[in-house]
């Protein structure tokens, strides 16, 4: 999962299209996913209840399915130039996923997520102002095309839910280390 955010930032940064690696990430992604529903429900006793368990594996699926989407539509809309408040959002992307990943780690050594998990959150309150700034400035702008306005929007709101999905995966974390 922090792999394929990192990704997505680094291709809005670069605007280079790395949809096919993207793809790639989200079927890898997905067995993984499969895997840890089949093993929660053939282990015994996990560490954590199977419920959160499997809770967390979708909703880190999702994060992926939606990094993997924003690539797709990036290439199906023919993006030319990444403005700089999607590349951005791929900075703050790649940040959270690299916090998911030290909050995963941290959860499963049973360590304090206070920290990782507020910076998460600072985020996603991040992605959601630069997303309200870059919709302003997309309906201030008179001479954007119809269609870019659209292609834009859409981006704009797919890069906003996968942020929200990070948030929604830390906040799954830090219910399982209240537990």
């Amino acid at each position: 999962m922090s792999e394929a955010l990192a990704e997505l930032g680094g291709s809005l940064n670069d605007e280079l299209s790395r949809h096919a690696v993207m793809r790639e990430l989200e079927h890898r992604c997905d067995d993984v996913t499969h895997e840890i529903y089949n093993l929660t429900n053939r282990t015994f006793v996990p560490p954590f209840e199977r419920a959160d368990i499997l809770m967390l594996a979708h909703s880190l699926d999702e994060i992926v399915d939606l990094a993997e989407e924003t690539a797709d539509k990036i290439d199906l809309y023919h993006v030319e130039s990444i403005t700089d408040a999607a590349k951005s959002m791929g900075r703050c992307l790649a940040e959270a996923g690299s916090q998911i990943a030290s909050a995963a780690d941290k959860l499963v050594d049973g360590k304090d997520l206070v920290e990782v998990l507020e910076d998460i959150h600072r985020l996603e309150n991040e992605g959601d102002h630069i997303t309200r700034q870059a919709l302003q400035r997309l309906f201030e702008t008179n001479h954007r095309t119809a269609a870019d306005l659209i292609k834009w929007k859409d981006l704009y709101a797919l890069l906003e839910s996968t942020l929200d999905e990070c948030e929604s995966a830390a906040e799954i974390m830090e219910s399982i280390n209240i537990k």
